[in-house]
């Protein structure tokens, strides 16, 4: 199923039904007495995360979402039957932003969450209602309140516990496709990974985690160029990164330039991201000649620990999932 991180809908909570004017037949009682129900209440629009969704795809398809309406009140002081309510189930992450004023409404974080976005209208009181010792006879009923309509716009930000960051070509959905049983489309080109691709980690120790591979950073992603800051959001979810190097690509005269590029990228749209726990890895040790690089890169970034792999050999893979179980349950202590 094709990714999609954004959609903008329309909802609408039902209307009231309206009130009856009714008036019973019953000898010695002027007009018969009134009898008129209510009308029944408006369904309410209901955001609800459903675990099992990953994309926002069917909403790019239902622009209009309505709960049904209150039914009109009837004779004998039958009460109209309430609207159904609309439910919108919503993958976890989900931001719901009410697309006139620009106000985030919620944001989906918890499984068992429900939410009122928009609460049906009140159906309308029956004449009956309306009856008193000075007005046996009441001739007028109510009509129902109307439904809310809202405009909003949907914005999903992938729940991972771990975001793989880094340039196009770091190797970064070969890792994913080592260390979990995602599928990314692999090749030799940049932008190869167009849409964010999350996989399960289950480590030798320590509970499962999930893993993003995010697509590739250029300089200038946090102003939107490249993929840019339509990818760069769903990394403000994940609680590490990785940030990962083509060690064949490191110019030893500048080692840490691409390092510096990514980290400048991160900080440039959120302080945030910056202050991420960050694990550096060095990948494609496999290849020719990237022992000096390496080198270069480790004298020149002395303070940090550097870990190095191949993750189409499989070398440094293993230490890489067990570093990374380790700091995650470090973080939720």
């Amino acid at each position: 199923m094709k990714f999609v991180d954004e959609a903008i809908i329309t909802v609408k909570s039902g209307d009231g039904g309206r009130g009856c004017t009714s008036f019973r037949r019953e000898r010695y009682i002027e007009r018969g007495g009134p009898d008129g129900g209510d009308g029944g209440d408006g369904g309410h629009v209901i955001l609800k995360i459903d675990g099992s969704k990953r994309t926002l795809f069917d909403y790019r398809r239902q622009k209009l979402l309505k709960a049904k309406n209150g039914q009109p009140g009837q004779g004998k002081q039958k009460h109209g039957k309430n609207g159904s309510h609309c439910i919108i189930a919503l993958p976890p992450g989900t931001i719901v932003t009410n697309e006139d004023t620009n106000e985030i409404i919620i944001d989906l974080t918890d499984t068992e969450e429900e939410y009122i976005l928009a609460r049906g209208g009140m159906g309308g009181r029956g004449n009956k209602r309306f009856a008193s010792s000075t007005n046996r006879a009441p001739r007028h009923s109510q009509p129902g309140i109307s439904g809310i309509e809202l405009k909003l716009k949907l914005e999903l930000k992938l729940l991972a516990d771990v975001g793989l960051v880094g340039l196009p070509n770091a190797g970064k959905s070969t890792l994913i496709s080592s260390i979990s049983a995602a599928r990314p489309k692999i090749a030799d080109y940049p932008f190869t990974t167009l849409t964010p691709i999350l996989g399960m980690v289950e480590p030798p120790f320590g509970e499962p985690f999930a893993v993003a591979d995010i697509p590739g950073l250029i300089e200038g992603a946090h102003e939107g160029t490249g993929l840019g800051i339509s990818f760069l959001k769903h990394i403000e979810r994940t609680g590490i990164l990785v940030h990962l190097i083509d060690s064949f690509q490191i110019d030893p005269a500048s080692p840490l330039k691409s390092f510096n590029l990514i980290n400048n990228e991160l900080s440039k749209y959120s302080q945030t991201l910056a202050k991420k726990t960050q694990i550096v890895v060095l990948n494609k040790i496999d290849l020719p000649d990237t022992q000096e690089k390496v080198k270069a890169f480790k004298n020149a970034l002395k303070n940090i620990r550097v870990l190095t792999l191949s993750a189409a050999t499989g070398k440094g893979v293993k230490e890489l999932i067990k570093l990374l179980s380790s700091e995650l349950t470090k973080s939720k202590k």
